[in-house]
């Protein structure tokens, strides 16, 4: 066991936070530890490549670091972590492609997979959604945060956020019908 877990192994985060913002590596260090799946887990939502999210979640730690001086409220580690990761990808997502906030989800471009219950699963479904919906529906059901959150951290009005929910989670459950059956179906 590093000698980090064991030193911070059972402190409270908003300590270790307080310490690495101090300056403190191991504490840093303990941070990521505890951090670095929830995050690589976060952008695996967002892009639906294990390596891209590996290689992005590495950027929201460096730039964590960068900026750890910065963070305020030690106890609030989490959604300042959350805040830079949401910030990562959208820096991806603009470098890659300038059109991208302006995708809507084209029912016609979208059709079903001929099996769509043939190795369809969550991560697969996400991935056919346009960037800022999936960003939206990640939010939302993976982190748990609520629209006007979301709206705040990504800097879109409201609508934008509660249609990219609807229709996006709309999209969701037509692409992953195959794993279950509707009311209707149910004896």
């Amino acid at each position: 066991m590093p000698q980090t877990h064991a030193q911070y192994g059972t402190s409270p985060e908003a300590v270790i936070a307080a310490l690495a913002r101090d300056g403190d590596r191991d504490a840093f260090a303990e941070l990521v530890r505890r951090r670095q799946s929830w995050i690589r887990n976060l952008m695996r939502r967002l892009c639906g490549d294990a390596h891209l999210a590996d290689d992005l979640a590495q950027q929201v730690f460096l730039q964590a670091w960068r900026n750890i001086g910065q963070l305020r409220q030690p106890g609030r580690f989490g959604a300042w972590l959350k805040r830079l990761a949401v910030t990562v990808w959208l820096q991806h997502v603009r470098r890659h492609d300038a059109l991208v906030q302006a995708a809507e989800i084209d029912e016609t471009a979208m059709a079903p997979p001929a099996a769509p219950g043939l190795a369809m699963d969550l991560d697969r479904a996400l991935a056919t959604l346009p960037e800022a919906v999936r960003l939206c529906i990640a939010l939302s059901y993976h982190e748990g945060m609520t629209q006007d959150e979301i709206a705040d951290l990504v800097g879109l009005p409201l609508g934008t956020v509660k249609s990219h929910i609807r229709r996006g989670a709309e999209r969701l459950r037509q692409l992953l019908s195959a794993y279950g059956t509707s009311p209707e179906e149910t004896p």
